[in-house]
């Protein structure tokens, strides 16, 4: 789930002010028991965090950007003196609640460990989305736009074309997790042996 916030501020005659990226992390868990690994899909299956309508997850990556943009007007000349953006992720996984075998306490240390993996690496690629689009819009002016209008599209246009090309490379790192013989499907399997 992506989210775009941009609070767009117009400032006179200010001085440049350095540009931030900020990340702000949670974790949310959510309670799963069974006596055997095909009992703890069975929870995750019904507990898990909604995937689209009706589907749920194991586990899940949600990240939202909040965008707070400073322009600079001068003679008719619009420049961004400042773009901060906060990424907020929140990361939500099973929690294995109640006593199991020693064997399947084990499997389950193994598997969450790479579900962990894969949530973090949604993560790691919301990270670098907000790190690139923040230097491509950073420095950019654009002349004879009194009113920072035809800059604000710009600023706009470059974020989503951000987003998109970033959401693409998540979508594309799913298919191979959650392929035949991908790790997800071999977390899985070592699960319900």
């Amino acid at each position: 789930m992506r989210g775009i916030c941009i609070a767009l501020v117009v400032c006179l005659g200010a001085g440049p002010a350095l540009a931030d990226v900020k990340t702000v992390v949670r974790t949310e868990t959510y309670a799963v028991a069974g006596k055997s690994g095909e009992e703890l899909l069975d929870a995750m299956d019904r507990k898990g965090p909604r995937h689209g309508l009706r589907a749920r997850a194991m586990a899940q990556t949600r990240y939202e950007v909040d965008w707070k943009i400073d322009w600079l007007k001068s003679d008719g000349k619009c420049r961004l003196n400042s773009a901060d953006a906060t990424l907020s992720i929140v990361y939500r996984y099973p929690a294995l609640a109640g006593p199991t075998s020693p064997r399947l306490a084990r499997r389950w240390k193994t598997f969450i460990a790479g579900v962990r993996r894969h949530e973090e690496m949604h993560g790691k690629i919301a990270r670098q989305m907000v790190a690139a689009i923040h230097k491509s819009v950073s420095g950019r002016a654009v002349g004879n736009d009194r009113y920072c209008i035809k800059s604000q599209k710009k600023i706009e246009r470059l974020i989503e074309a951000g987003y998109d090309k970033y959401e693409a490379r998540q979508a594309r790192f799913d298919d191979k997790e959650h392929a035949e013989g991908g790790n997800v499907d071999q977390l899985l399997d070592m699960l319900t042996r």
